[in-house]
């Protein structure tokens, strides 16, 4: 024991055997004023012992050490979230060092602030075994019968060192450890009265009966597993009850919204707007009925309801369009203990630092899958599945950030289907492997890239999940929608000048909609304008049967999981389906998906447009939506709205572009149709290109390679204002490398200028793949993206500038002389003085695009 640790009260030293470096002290009181007269003389003490002091100040209640004892006041800020919390008050912790002396504020009132007991638990199960690391001594403090059991106190009771109740009592103090950690057990439980300098035991009844009872002892079951949460909803419930009974003004129930909403549905401003406009208290109450945890349900959760409520408001009709939804909800704060209870968080910390963020991925990643939930949370959770029986369902991600305003996320977290098949043990058990899955994804390389270009990487991003029932039927063994996609209310691909870009655009697809969010490079889907749903991309029917959908997404039942399968195999089942409405015969009597009898016999058309107009209006800005359709007899279907989101897309009106004239010896190249983005004419400064003809002879293992020097190229050398064109053959960001180049979206999110080259195979073309997260991004990126098929009229590609000009790629790349004539990394500043501005002019209403050279002194009459 070392003799300059005490608490400054020689009596209650003795009562706790002593102070030791590392001891953590929790203080149960009924009131601030109790827990300062038990700081004030351990500070007093500190000050006389020369200790250094520091004293974390943020809460509400008045200040606890006083002025003239030197002590270092620090103010962390609970607003600011939990995860900024943590790091502020352990920046301090380790700048401190070894032996310092400490004061919290009340940490009741950080409950209050993240309302959650789970949140506080969290921070102690973090911040005291490491004071105990650094041989400190720090006083902490609760208000009593205030928190959870489980949620809140038994975390601080298993970690803490010291657990002593304060009461107070007709003018006298009384303490009663609770819990006291490598010493004598001879004083737990027993009660002490302060008197003077000493501490006394007490063992009458009398005295001690009269203590406790004063003290309000809330009963066996009366805190509950919530407590915090519960009380609150409790409060709001009655409140609801009040007002709809006419005993209470609306301005309250508004003001119990308002706090709920805050707890549960978002801290962005905007949306939270939105949800006081169309959602209501009764709205809000309901989650908690379908919610394991507790936190915030993210960003995917709150846009599917709200779009719900918003169309519901605006047309009475959507009540019985509307496939209605059963969804449970995994709050927030069920990660964030996940990543401290498995000891994760040492980890998760370095992500915020851009020096740091990807250091330990992989060790990260084991643990989370390997992982192991709180019981209270298994149990939840497995009441949940007894609900579901044996429906198949999705687990989708659903972080604070995911789906707000200027941040998609589109595919940078997993969503994961569950099928559901076996005994309850066995599906419980692929439930909590699916959510360790969701969980690994929120740190995964690609996701914290996002966050980094984004410059979110030190916001407070909590992963919430929102788990579906799967729309559809079993058709067999299959189980899957009779139609989904995915809505844009701007249409960024006008191929035909009937098209209106504001009138909207879907995708569609049969079965699944993962063919219609994932890029899926082994086929097509089709792509309908809203205002001219009869005017397709290709130019004729046998073109349309050649680019239409073969393979379709399903849950295999029997297989208990998902899987792909041609459309045709799915038919010899003869499944119970209005194939009329989705199909045409070719001219071999063949069924092609061209979904023609919906779109052109029934209202589905204008059921979308209206679903997309009304939520932009409401959101004053484009949306995004997934959805599917199935029919529930023969001419009547639902719509299940899955998701709904700003559609990150950067002005909503074409530009009309000035007439000029180009001579053919300074084009480049010349493209006509499949072009994406707005219409611009910007002039490039470095291009690179990936000559067809050499990549197409590259082994698989190869072009990966080249995938990964493409990214590395991206990465060297490019000022954020410089324009960079990127040209290569067949699709980017494939997932099959014989189609194209395998990059991931990090490897060419500096490019301004996409070009896919339709040379790996002839009938191979590029599929527009709206609403994939691939073309979300580019969206996003204000990125433009254009085809070019070199064999057809009208279109050019003058290879030979290409190859002719200057390589700077091992300038960037010194170790990439194996790839110079297959990878050409063009500064325009290089080439010819008559030459050195080459500008891309891209005509988005009449998909056209050339890309041209010529002098700088042309510039200003090129329209820049």
């Amino acid at each position: 024991m070392t003799s300059t640790l005490t608490t400054g009260l020689p009596g209650l030293d003795e009562v706790l055997k002593g102070v030791m470096p590392g001891d953590n002290i929790v203080w149960k009181v009924e009131t601030i004023a109790d827990y300062k007269a038990l700081v004030v003389p351990y500070v007093e003490a500190a000050h006389r012992l020369r200790r250094r002091l520091i004293y974390f100040r943020f809460a509400s209640h008045e200040q606890l050490v006083p002025d003239n004892l030197g002590a270092e006041i620090h103010h962390p800020n609970p607003d600011l979230g939990f995860e900024t919390f943590v790091t502020q008050v352990h920046r301090v912790i380790e700048e401190a060092g070894k032996g310092a002396i400490y004061v919290f504020d009340c940490l009741s009132e950080l409950a209050d602030k993240w309302q959650s007991d789970q949140a506080l638990g969290n921070f102690f199960v973090l911040t005291c075994p490491r004071l105990c690391d650094l041989e400190t001594v720090t006083y902490f403090a609760l208000y009593r019968n205030y928190h959870s059991t489980d949620y809140g106190l038994a975390p601080i009771t298993t970690t803490t060192q010291f657990l002593l109740d304060v009461f107070r009592h007709q003018g006298h103090l009384y303490i009663r450890p609770i819990k006291v950690q490598y010493r004598s057990t001879s004083s737990m439980n027993t009660m002490h009265v302060w008197e003077g300098d000493a501490f006394k035991p007490i063992t009458n009844s009398a005295i001690i009966a009269g203590v406790l009872t004063a003290a309000k002892w809330p009963g066996l079951h009366a805190s509950g597993r919530l407590g915090f949460w519960n009380r609150i909803f409790a409060n709001a419930q009655k409140v609801r009850e009040s007002f709809k009974a006419g005993h209470c003004p609306a301005e309250k129930e508004q003001e119990a919204f308002d706090h709920l909403s805050s707890m549960v549905l978002s801290r962005d401003e905007t949306i939270l707007k939105l949800a006081a406009k169309y959602l209501t208290l009764e709205d809000v109450l309901a989650i908690r009925d379908r919610m394991i945890g507790v936190g915030l349900i993210g960003g995917k959760a709150v846009g599917m309801l709200l779009a719900r409520a918003i169309l519901k408001k605006a047309n009475p009709r959507f009540e019985d369009l509307l496939e209605a939804h059963d969804s449970f909800y995994v709050g927030s704060h069920v990660f964030y203990t996940f990543l401290v209870r498995n000891g994760v968080w040492r980890i998760r910390q370095k992500q915020h630092n851009p020096e740091t963020f990807l250091e330990g991925l992989d060790e990260a990643r084991a643990i989370i899958l390997g992982g192991k939930f709180p019981d209270y949370t298994v149990e939840q959770l497995a009441q949940m599945l007894d609900y579901f029986g044996e429906a198949p369902y999705i687990v989708r991600s659903s972080s604070l950030l995911e789906d707000n305003y200027g941040n998609a996320f589109a595919g940078k977290y997993d969503s994961v289907f569950c099928v559901n098949q076996g005994t309850r043990e066995q599906r419980l058990q692929a439930l909590l492997d699916t959510l360790r899955r969701v969980y690994a994804s929120a740190m995964s390389e690609r996701a914290l890239r996002y966050r980094l270009c984004r410059g979110l990487l030190d916001r407070d991003e909590q992963m919430a999940l929102l788990i579906m029932r799967v729309s559809g039927s079993a058709y067999g063994t299959a189980f899957y929608p009779q139609v989904a996609g995915v809505g844009f209310s701007y249409n960024p691909y006008v191929w035909n000048k009937e098209i209106d870009p504001k009138a909207g655009v879907v995708r569609l697809v049969f079965g699944l909609g993962t063919r219609a969010v994932d890029r899926a490079d082994d086929d097509y889907t089709r792509v309908v304008a809203l205002n001219a749903p009869e005017k397709r991309p290709e130019g004729n029917f046998d073109e349309v049967c050649e680019y239409s959908q073969r393979r379709v997404d399903y849950l295999d039942l029997a297989a208990n999981r998902l899987v792909s399968n041609y459309f045709c195999d799915l038919l010899e089942d003869k499944p119970d389906l209005p194939l009329d409405m989705f199909t045409s015969p070719d001219s071999g009597q063949n069924r092609v998906l061209t979904f023609d009898r919906l779109l052109k016999r029934t209202n589905f058309v204008k059921d979308l447009r209206d679903i997309l107009r009304i939520l932009e209006g409401a959101y004053q800005y484009p949306v995004d939506i997934e959805f599917t359709a199935n029919f529930v007899d023969d001419q009547n279907y639902k719509i299940n709205l899955l998701q709904c989101r700003p559609l990150q897309v950067q002005g909503a009106d074409q530009a009309k572009l000035p007439k000029i004239s180009i001579p053919a010896e300074d084009r480049i190249i010349e493209a006509h149709g499949a072009v994406i983005g707005q219409s611009r004419i910007v002039n490039v400064e470095r291009i690179i290109y990936v000559v067809p003809a050499l990549y197409g002879k590259l082994p698989i293992s190869q072009r990966y390679e080249v995938a990964r020097l493409i990214g590395r190229i991206n990465q060297a050398g490019v000022a954020d204002s410089q324009k960079v064109m990127l040209l290569g053959p067949g699709r980017w960001g494939t997932t099959s490398p014989e189609l194209g180049i395998p990059v991931n979206f990090a490897e060419i999110n500096r490019v301004a200028v996409l070009c896919e080259i339709v040379a790996m195979r002839e009938n191979l073309i590029p599929d527009v793949s709206l609403g994939t997260h691939f073309l979300n991004e580019l969206v996003e990126m204000n990125m433009l993206y254009l085809a070019l098929f070199p064999q057809q009229s009208q279109n050019h590609l003058n290879e030979d500038f290409f190859l002719n000009a200057p390589n700077r790629l091992l300038d960037l790349v010194p170790q990439a002389g194996q790839w110079k004539e297959l990878v050409r990394v063009i500064n325009v500043a290089d080439l010819p003085k008559d030459r050195q501005i080459v500008t891309v002019r891209a005509d988005a209403l009449e998909q056209h695009v050339v890309v041209y050279c010529h002098p700088p002194a042309e510039e200003a009459a090129q329209g820049n």
